[in-house]
């Protein structure tokens, strides 16, 4: 899979949630959203489904310098960072900027992409 890093993790969901906000956190994001995709396909679609959480993360320094170059590059943003239960494990999966903006033909955001992928990277080795 290229667009995003993806491993299973040691820890308890509740945990590992929060566990990827303080990593996130240390690298200058905050969670803007979150979605509780388990809750909303209960609530819509009265399926049960594993817990699998979207958040929507923000470095405001890069996301500021991105809008400054690109106004509509607020299509692609926050970057997503999601946390799933499947066959009883945990895993976690943070995208990779540099393929969600690959299609746009800009150097300075091709450059902020691959700033942000490797603070991302270091949130996710750090896991």
């Amino acid at each position: 899979m290229d667009y995003g890093f993806v491993k299973k993790i040691n820890l308890s969901f509740d945990d590992a949630c929060a566990r990827v906000e303080s990593e996130l956190k240390k690298e200058g994001f905050g969670i803007l959203t979150t979605i509780d995709v388990k809750d909303k396909f209960r609530e819509k679609l009265g399926i049960d489904f594993p817990r699998y959480m979207i958040l929507g993360a923000c470095n405001p320094k890069m996301a500021h310098k991105a809008i400054s170059v690109e106004w509509n590059i607020g299509l692609l943003l926050p970057c997503n960072v999601i946390v799933y239960e499947k066959e009883g494990a945990v895993f976690v999966g943070i995208i990779r900027p540099t393929q969600a903006m690959g299609t746009i033909d800009n150097d300075a955001l091709r450059t902020n992409a691959e700033q942000v992928e490797t603070l991302l990277k270091s949130v996710f080795d750090r896991l």
